[in-house]
């Protein structure tokens, strides 16, 4: 029953800020063109899905390594769809990059367009490079920060796989700093072969320390992928180690 209400509760706030969303953008769109606002209302549908019920616990630290005036690729783990929901737990205004299939959901995909997401085919890894380096300059040009699961896919098994270049190649072409971000605990919102809600779920995010952009652009893309991987499995290994 209560994973029931949950999910009608999530529906109406979902449609809410859905509306809202558009309403903003359409307001502020000329004098806002970081869309700081719209990422306010992103923000607001998922702290209410985090903290509506009281039993889930959510860890966050690190957020001192995190400059609110700069802007930075941010690199992040990748589990499950709540990863997208959890990353708005850092004080950042930021463009997710996010395979073209998902555009196309109900709600998520046009809440993603008024976002302004970056879309990509993942099935033509050329133009998907050259799409995320020419959105991604746009973005970070106008204020904003860029996240990228380079992994590119889901982890199966909740450990952390090679990266690839994209998120690497984008902050070396932008002269930006890279954010690595760990989460935990995502995969485990609903309980095992069910659709019911876990309601002791715990969540975790872990910001670690950022890579400077004279590191960045000092070091191969392919370089800066295995070194950012080796640190973020250290520290998601620790996660673990502490639960």
């Amino acid at each position: 029953m209560l994973t029931l209400i949950f999910a009608l509760y999530t529906i109406v706030e979902l449609t809410f800020w859905f509306i809202v969303s558009w309403i903003v953008l359409g307001v502020c769109y000329p004098f806002d063109k970081a869309r700081k606002a719209v990422h306010w209302c992103s923000k607001m549908i998922c702290m209410m899905f985090w903290k509506a019920p009281f039993t889930w616990k959510q860890r966050v630290s690190g957020l001192e390594n995190i400059d609110k005036n700069k802007t930075y690729v941010i690199a992040i783990n990748h589990q499950s769809m709540a990863d997208i929901i959890a990353l708005y737990f850092l004080p950042l205004n930021f463009r997710w990059v996010s395979k073209q299939e998902v555009f196309k959901m109900p709600y998520i995909g046009p809440m993603l367009i008024c976002h302004g997401d970056i879309p990509i085919q993942r099935g033509n890894p050329r133009e998907s490079m050259a799409k995320v380096i020419n959105d991604g300059k746009m973005w970070i040009s106008r204020g904003a920060s860029i996240a990228i699961f380079p992994e590119g896919t889901r982890s199966k098994d909740g450990e952390i796989h090679r990266f690839k270049g994209g998120a690497f190649a984008l902050a070396k072409e932008a002269g930006v700093e890279i954010l690595p971000v760990v989460l935990d605990g995502t995969t485990n919102i609903f309980k095992k072969k069910s659709c019911w809600f876990n309601w002791r779920n715990v969540l975790t995010v872990k910001v670690l320390p950022p890579i400077s952009a004279e590191k960045v652009a000092a070091t191969d893309a392919s370089e800066l992928a295995q070194e950012v991987q080796a640190v973020m499995t250290e520290a998601l290994a620790e996660i673990r180690k502490s639960e």
